[in-house]
């Protein structure tokens, strides 16, 4: 249950709106494709770019960047620094770990295909046309990833759970910790995909029993494409060999970055989730999320969480109250920052196959609102930059629409 909020948070939540530039020109509830960029984010990337363009960078101060945005995400996520490794995006992250496991002929993954965005499902494909591992999927109950369809698949040679904390369509909330407390018992990895979650709902991976956990910066952490995060628990990651290994991968026991010493004799890999680091670093997208997860950590998880869902919530009564299908009803205990709107859950990605939501759909982009479809359902997703405003904006032009509906109807 998340907490409420007193007059001073709120007041906090209503003057960091200021510092998103895309909320000033009309309801941002796109967050789920991708987020608008902080200016803090942007003051640091711009920093980066003016030191590039000026022949100043010092790698050293890069590097120093790069162990301070680590750490920022680790205390997101209540892990250690030396359980996140940086990535390029979810499916990287997700491939990197399920592609570093030791799985034998006969090994199974359970997966919810059906409500999986495509970053949790091909990772595991190939790893079955490659290997010869089973993939077991379960079906969605009205939306819904079934707990009990999950636990009723796991077997003896299941090696891997994979499922998302929050389904990018319809955007319900999934009981990560019910099924990591069941799989930590049966000796079952799990993995999530945190790529709707984090930065929005409060996430403790140690709490939730959670083995491994992929995100990405472009959406609810504010940052830019191209650049991710791998939680991986440290007595699981320091059970694995890295599929490709890499310098940051390697213990470099303060040699310089670019020695690889006496590499053909003998390397000791990195500790915990390090290992997976490979290259060099996105610099400029690492720089620029570690502002934006700096922002995150002074408003409070627990905060954000209250304050982003909250606005859901209201913006879901409203819709509903206006004569909206809101998919799965009124908000319950499964809800979150997402507000799916239609009556069935379909395939389109981008388009609607209900003529109403593709009208209703067009009338709002037109009037300045941002939004996105997924699954034949109209998507809204609210962040901190959200407010009231947005909410009551949205609704007058959903009242619009059906008048002008009705009229055109008699």
């Amino acid at each position: 249950m998340t907490p409420l909020l007193d007059n001073s948070h709120l007041q906090r939540f209503a003057r960091i709106r200021d510092r998103f530039p895309g909320a000033k020109t009309g309801p941002y509830l796109d967050v789920s494709a991708r987020g608008l960029l902080y200016d803090g984010a942007r003051e640091a990337l711009d920093a980066y770019l003016d030191r590039n363009a000026a022949g100043t960078l010092d790698k050293g101060a890069m590097f120093a960047g790069v162990e301070k945005t680590r750490a920022l995400f680790a205390s997101l996520v209540r892990a250690e620094p030396d359980e996140i490794a940086f990535t390029r995006n979810v499916t990287d992250g997700i491939a990197t770990f399920g592609a570093s496991l030791p799985w034998q002929s006969g090994d199974n993954v359970v997966v919810c295909e059906s409500l999986e965005h495509p970053a949790n499902i091909f990772p595991w494909y190939g790893l079955s046309r490659r290997l010869g591992i089973t993939v077991k999927t379960v079906g969605h109950r009205n939306g819904h990833i079934p707990l009990d369809g999950i636990l009723a698949q796991i077997d003896d040679a299941t090696r891997v759970v994979a499922v998302s904390a929050v389904s990018f369509a319809p955007g319900f909330r999934f009981p990560v910790a019910e099924l990591g407390a069941e799989c930590r018992r049966r000796g079952v990895l799990l993995i999530v995909d945190g790529a709707q979650s984090i930065g929005v709902l409060d996430t403790d991976v140690k709490a939730l029993n959670v083995d491994a956990l992929a995100a990405s910066t472009q959406k609810s952490l504010m940052g830019l494409y191209g650049m991710g995060f791998l939680y991986v628990r440290k007595e699981v990651a320091e059970a694995l060999a890295p599929v490709f290994l890499s310098r940051f991968g390697v213990d470099l026991e303060g040699q310089h970055e670019a020695s690889a010493g006496d590499a053909a004799a003998s390397y000791k890999l990195a500790q915990g989730a390090r290992r997976f680091d490979v290259g060099n670093y996105n610099y400029p997208a690492i720089l620029a999320v570690g502002a934006s997860l700096e922002l995150l950590l002074e408003l409070g998880s627990k905060e954000v969480e209250a304050f982003v869902c909250g606005l859901a919530r209201d913006f879901a009564n409203g819709m509903v109250d206006a004569g909206l299908s809101v998919f799965g009803g009124r908000p319950g205990p499964l809800g979150t920052h997402i507000v799916t709107v239609g009556k069935s859950l379909g395939f389109d990605h981008d388009s609607a196959a209900d003529k109403d939501m593709s009208d209703l759909y067009a009338f709002l982009t037109a009037n300045g609102v941002r939004l996105g479809i997924r699954r034949d359902l109209l998507r809204f997703s609210f962040h901190i930059y959200n407010n009231q405003a947005d909410i009551l904006r949205v609704l007058d032009l959903v009242r619009q629409w059906t008048a002008a509906r009705s009229r055109s109807v008699a």
